[in-house]
Formats: structure tokens, C-alpha cells, sequence
């Protein structure tokens, strides 16, 4: 359990600052964010993520203790039905605090309190999934370029001997070119594909 704090508490004594931080609870989870000071924020967090965890558990004991803290059943039911399920595969973490300017009147510094969005499992595994098969099929990719660069070099060196062979003319100096001209036309079968 947190040290409690020490000095003044938020608004005047300590039942004060419970309800005040219910109903900023009630706030949070009935928009999903909310705009407050800074130090409201950082004590609601703590309170905010323990109901999220409650309503993750999902049975009755649970839902009579987060009944403790917020009064209004409607917001109960959208914690334990929509958001307590939502963040069903995250270890905590559930909100963000995001300091904004301070306010006009007496200068506090602000801070917009707000629910993340939940990292869905389904969309974790397709996403790792689209990865792994992309790189597969880029190595089977891979290892299929050089066979077929070699097919195409002996396809192409094939056709320069029978041109060769029908021509008649056996001369060592025909023979090199036509091996050069064999290779430079592989070559450029290999980049086009």
C-alpha cells in the first residue's frame, strides 16, 4: 500500500478527497478521459487502474468492491462489460497522464487523464503473423532467384551451340563470342526478373 501523504489532502480532509477521487473515477470511465490538475491526476491513477483490475477479475466480490468506491451502477456495468474486458491481456498500465498548460484563472498546471486504448491480442497476432509470412515467402523468393538465374544460363548457352552447330562454322573466335553473347544474355534475363 502507497505511503499515505502527508500535510493537506486534496480539497480539505480525507473523506473529502475519497469522494472526490470516486467522482473522478466515475468521470473516467464514463468518457474515457478527462481534464483535471496535475495532482488530481497522479492520485487518481493508482485508484483508476485497481477498479480496472477488479473489473478484469470480473466476479461478484469484485464487483461489490468496485460498488464500494463508484455509486453509479450504469458506470459499473460499462467497467466490468466493456472496459475491464478490453484490457484482458495488458499487465497494467491503463491510463495515460498528459500534462497540458496551465489554467487561466489561477495558473494550475492542468493535465488531461485518459484511458489507452487496448492492445487487442487478435490484432497483436496478425500483425506477427503477416511479418513471418512475409519474410517467408521473401526467402523462398531468395532462394529460388539463383536456380533460375542458372536455368536461364544454360538455356541461353544451349541455344548459342546449336546456332553454332548449324552454322558449321567451328572457328575458336566465333565460339568465344558466342559464349560471351550466351552469358550477357543471362544476365540480362536474371535483372529483368
Amino acid at each position: 500500500m502507497p505511503t499515505p501523504t502527508k500535510g493537506p489532502r486534496l480539497g480539505g480532509g480525507p473523506a473529502h478527497e475519497r469522494l472526490m477521487l470516486a467522482n473522478l473515477a466515475t468521470a473516467l470511465f464514463e468518457h474515457g478521459k478527462i481534464t483535471t490538475t496535475e495532482a488530481k491526476a497522479k492520485r487518481l491513477r493508482p485508484l483508476a487502474e485497481r477498479l480496472i483490475t477488479f473489473a478484469k477479475r470480473g466476479d461478484l466480490a469484485a464487483r461489490r468492491k468496485v460498488m464500494t468506491v463508484i455509486r453509479d451502477k450504469s458506470v459499473v456495468h460499462e467497467l466490468f462489460t466493456e472496459i475491464g474486458p478490453q484490457y484482458a491481456g495488458r499487465p497494467g498500465g491503463y491510463t495515460r497522464i498528459t500534462k497540458i498548460g496551465p489554467r487561466k484563472g489561477d495558473n494550475a498546471p492542468m493535465a488531461v487523464i485518459e484511458l489507452v486504448e487496448p492492445m487487442l491480442e487478435q490484432v497483436v497476432a496478425e500483425a506477427t503473423g503477416a511479418t513471418k509470412r512475409a519474410a517467408k515467402e521473401r526467402d523462398e523468393e531468395q532462394a529460388a532467384a539463383p536456380d533460375v538465374v542458372e536455368d536461364a544460363a544454360e538455356d541461353a548457352a544451349d541455344e548459342v551451340a546449336e546456332s553454332n552447330d548449324t552454322d558449321g562454322d567451328s572457328e575458336d573466335g566465333s565460339e568465344g563470342d558466342a559464349q560471351e553473347s550466351a552469358e550477357a544474355s543471362a544476365d540480362e534475363t536474371a535483372d529483368d526478373k
